[in-house]
């Protein structure tokens, strides 16, 4: 086999350069950033990527597709969207940064607008080319005879993920207000919301309300930690076993759903809006999240781990409005090869699961491919081509050769 020792060395040459790489990376990492908070965030938005690709389903019914979750045919699965809904932990670390942030920014003397400026545009940028591409692709799919229901589910579908946007904002907004503000209000809000939605027959409009209460709690929690109030491990240990307690006493005995995530067909999402046993289920990842951070900081000194962490936070936001994209292309692509297992059949049974599994790499590189052509707009390019460098803040909140965005 003559190529044998060409293919050997190739790749030497690639594990080589994949480690000097991530060498460069670390050594340009300031030595007092908490790379914990980094990795907490990169594991946050990997679980929306991977929990929506695990349970969205498109089915293929003619010419038509309709949503539909394997929750709905399998509800013993509830379990998954335990693991994969990490919304609480990326208020957490929301709350945490911003705050941080604020407070850094006043001690530079910049002012609140600018502030709030600099971090919504990293928001709000890399929208635009989302919204650009799917009202094209709407208006060209109808123009060519596709049927208003599978478009109107597609646009939903690329398009949901920016409610969380809206609320992540307007939370961001507030931080001067939330910087001192006990977890324990909104909790209280929410607890009384669903008392009267669910106790006494109140109107369903009301949950909406549970939309900034509920995230509100895991973003103060954030800003506690600012203030040094979740340093010491009893903190993660009480949220942790008193979150998980509650939210199993919520499902067991007060009817609330198993599922963390909405299904079809279900009277009530713990999510769509946030329940009280989707904020106690938040809770306890928070305190989990906490009694993870020193293992995170060990782990985030291996160049290479750190390296993976710092390409997921500089793309961030590519990836979490993508990544759906990347789901419902390779869907759409897949149907010129007929009505494929895990792609468009009915999610109910575990030989779909197996074949969803198998499908993860393809949505996987189809998001590399949106990241490719993305990830320059969301960062910014200077006149050449090259990239923006942007070095702002305490030594602890800058990045590596570029902004580490703290969205």
């Amino acid at each position: 086999m003559p190529q044998a020792p060409a293919l050997r060395s190739a790749r030497k040459g690639i594990r080589e350069a994949i480690q000097q790489g991530a060498a460069r990376v670390d050594a340009a990492t300031p030595a007092d950033r908490d790379r914990a908070v980094d990795a907490l965030r990169a594991v946050a938005i990997l679980g929306v990527v991977l929990g929506h690709w695990l349970v969205t389903a498109l089915v293929a019914d003619g010419r038509s597709l309709h949503t539909a979750s394997p929750l709905q045919h399998m509800p013993w699965l509830a379990p998954i969207s335990w693991a994969f809904q990490t919304l609480a932990v990326f208020f957490l670390v929301g709350g945490h940064v911003a705050t941080r942030s604020h407070a850094s920014a006043r001690a530079r003397g910049t002012t609140y607008g600018a502030w709030l400026t600099a971090r919504l545009s990293r928001l709000f940028k890399p929208v635009a080319a989302v919204l650009t591409l799917w009202t094209v692709a709407a208006v060209g799919l109808l123009l060519t005879g596709a049927e208003f229901g599978t478009v109107h589910t597609l646009v939903k579908l690329a398009l949901s993920p920016m409610w969380f946007l809206v609320v992540f904002a307007a939370l961001t907004a507030a931080t001067p207000l939330l910087t001192r503000l006990s977890p324990l209000w909104p909790l209280a809000a929410v607890l009384h919301v669903d008392l009267i939605r669910f106790g006494l027959g109140g109107p369903p409009w009301l949950g909406w309300v549970n939309v900034a209460a509920g995230w509100l709690v895991p973003f103060t929690l954030g800003a506690a930690w600012t203030r040094g109030e979740l340093e010491r491990r009893r903190a993660g240990w009480i949220l942790l076993t008193g979150g998980a307690a509650a939210t199993a006493a919520l499902v067991a005995w007060a009817g609330y759903p198993a599922s963390m995530v909405g299904v079809p067909g279900v009277a009530v999402s713990n999510l769509n809006p946030p329940t009280l046993a989707a904020v106690t289920f938040g809770l306890a990842q928070c305190g989990l999240a906490l009694l993870l951070r020193d293992r995170l900081r060990g782990a985030m000194r291996r160049p290479l781990a750190w390296a993976a962490v710092a390409l997921v936070n500089l793309s961030a936001m590519t990836i979490f409005l993508w990544h759906q994209t990347a789901l419902m292309a390779t869907t759409a692509t897949g149907l010129f090869a007929g009505r494929l297992p895990g792609l468009h059949t009915v999610p109910d049974g575990l030989g779909w699961v197996a074949a969803r599994l198998a499908w993860l790499p393809v949505f996987a590189a189809v998001l590399a491919v949106c990241w490719t052509a993305f990830r320059g707009y969301e960062q910014g390019r200077r006149r050449g081509g090259s990239t923006r460098v942007v070095r702002t803040g305490r030594p602890s909140e800058r990045g590596t050769t570029r902004e580490m965005r703290h969205v």
